[in-house]
């Protein structure tokens, strides 16, 4: 269930208001993520099913052998009102939940959030801007990952100040959710982040959302959830 009272809300506003406060300036934002965009590669490649480990191929779907992680279906849409009536296209099922955060936390007396630069397959500039935790089709659960953050929303630590499940875009995913929390911390915590995070106003957020390739869409859902204006 959501949990989103007013007063809340209206130090959201306040957050978004205000003129002073800033720990960053937006110039050192864009500059923290520009350095990291210089380090940052990603590789990608076309291989067949059968050259990949552990996933296989069958009839109606492609899925991991384990269970986990998330399967590709085919499917065949039927619709009255579209310029096509009827089409097939690949759709994503998750095997488990995933869990979509914010930390936030005041300084300087105004609410900051803690935002990570998250590299993933299919960004147009290699790195966008995301929640602070990011973890859909239950990935946290695979030890072979180190998700920076992730106890402080498993273990709840803070106040929780939103807390729901959202479905995701159904054109592409089937019967996808995932959680979304937003979480406070006080603000003697965290004042030392990973160098892949920083912390920015919520109106600093809601201005690079006005650009494209910099938040990315499960940050911008999650800001829209919570902010009031």
């Amino acid at each position: 269930m959501a949990i989103y009272n007013s007063d809340f809300k209206n130090q959201l506003l306040e957050s978004i208001l205000t003129k002073d406060g800033d720990l960053n300036s937006f110039e050192l934002i864009i500059s923290w993520f520009t350095n990291l965009k210089m380090y940052a590669s990603l590789e990608i490649k076309e291989c067949s099913i059968n050259q990949t480990q552990n996933w296989s191929i069958d009839d109606l779907s492609v899925s991991h052998d384990s269970g986990k992680y998330f399967e590709v279906l085919g499917v065949k849409c039927k619709v009255g009102n579209r310029e096509m009536s009827e089409w097939y296209q690949p759709i994503i099922r998750q095997r488990e939940e995933g869990i979509i955060g914010f930390i936030i936390k005041k300084i300087n007396g105004i609410y900051h959030l803690l935002i990570q630069a998250k590299l993933e397959a299919g960004n147009f500039d290699v790195l966008e801007m995301a929640p602070t935790v990011q973890c859909i089709t239950g990935s946290y659960n695979n030890p072979e990952y180190n998700v920076v953050y992730l106890d402080y929303f498993l273990d709840k630590k803070g106040i929780v100040h939103y807390d729901t499940l959202q479905s995701e875009e159904g054109g592409r995913f089937y019967q996808e959710q995932n959680q979304n929390i937003v979480i406070e911390i006080g603000e003697d915590e965290l004042n030392e982040i990973h160098p892949n995070y920083i912390w920015m106003t919520v109106k600093q957020a809601k201005a690079f959302i006005k650009f494209n390739n910099y938040f990315n869409i499960e940050a911008r859902s999650l800001l829209a959830c919570i902010t009031p204006v």
